[in-house]
């Protein structure tokens, strides 16, 4: 008979039967060193019981890291992340956004938020056309009177008849008033009607007809304003010119580049004062007298 060489024999040391236990100590063989050998699987079970490190500390991390159960009981306790990290109360006043690099928004607690301006928003209406109106009624009056005296249009003195009247009605220097007169009159009232140089035309037309004024209020004691002998059509007029002057021409003139246009503010005002200042001044050279004598209480 033929001896099976695969099988193993019973009594082959290190051989055990199948289906048995495998003594202590024994090496492990390999199922490639006899094929036909099955291992009982039965007896080799994996400890499924044994706990798993799952903390930090069963870990072995570095202890001084504090560990996700501190800090979120110091953040129960009510400090801040950072304080909870580092071990170390946070300043009231410091900022509470330790984690990011952006400030947090407001909390929009009632303040007022300023809000971005549209470009053009200006919501001035019909302003512009109101002093475009105010500027063509005023400087056209001007220079209504300006051609009159100048020219002799409109059934006006000229130049000859303004100058004799002037020198008739007390004006020492009547050579020297009448151009002048002229000049603020026709020029202011052109350069006012087109917004051009706003504040010094309506300065001119403002001291020209200011002068006007006192004249015809020195002709007469007492105090003349109503009208033809008044001064209630000089007092409009100048009251006008003043407005041009302190609410600047408007964005439908010339001048809409210029920052007395839409906003004047101190350089207007000073200009109003000059005004008033070179009309007083220029009466007292070229006429002379008192115009407010007669009028209580400067009489």
């Amino acid at each position: 008979m033929t001896e099976k060489p695969n099988k193993p024999s019973a009594d082959a040391p290190g051989s055990t039967p199948p289906g048995s236990p495998r003594p202590t100590g024994e090496p492990v063989r390999s199922p490639y060193d006899s094929p036909t050998e099955q291992f009982n699987t039965s007896s080799v079970k994996a400890d499924l019981t044994k706990n798993l490190p799952r903390t930090d500390e069963e870990l072995g991390l570095d202890p001084e890291v504090p560990l996700y159960t501190e800090v979120k009981e110091a953040i129960g306790a009510g400090l801040t992340p950072a304080a909870a990290v580092t071990g170390v109360p946070a300043d009231d006043t410091a900022p509470t956004y330790a984690f990011a690099s952006i400030p947090p928004a407001p909390n929009g607690g009632g303040e007022p938020v300023n809000r971005i301006r549209r470009r053009g928003d200006d919501r001035r209406g019909t302003l512009d056309l109101g002093l475009l109106l105010l500027r063509l009624v005023i400087g056209g009056t001007f220079i209504y009177h300006g051609l009159q005296k100048a020219a002799g249009w409109f059934h006006g003195p000229g130049y000859d008849g303004i100058r004799t009247s002037m020198e008739n009605g007390g004006w020492k220097h009547a050579d020297i008033a009448a151009p002048m007169l002229i000049a603020g009159e026709l020029g202011g009232g052109i350069l006012v009607a087109v917004g051009l140089a706003t504040p010094l035309a309506a300065g001119a037309v403002l001291a020209v007809i200011l002068d006007a004024w006192m004249w015809k209020q020195g002709m007469t004691a007492g105090f003349q304003y109503k009208a033809p002998t008044g001064v209630e059509l000089e007092s409009i007029l100048a009251g006008g010119a003043a407005v041009i002057m302190l609410t600047g021409p408007g964005r439908l003139s010339l001048d809409r580049n210029r920052g007395w246009a839409t906003r004047p503010f101190l350089g207007s005002l000073a200009a109003l004062v000059a005004a008033v200042a070179a009309a007083i001044l220029t009466y007292i050279y070229l006429h002379g007298g008192n115009p407010l004598e007669g009028i209580r209480p400067f009489n």
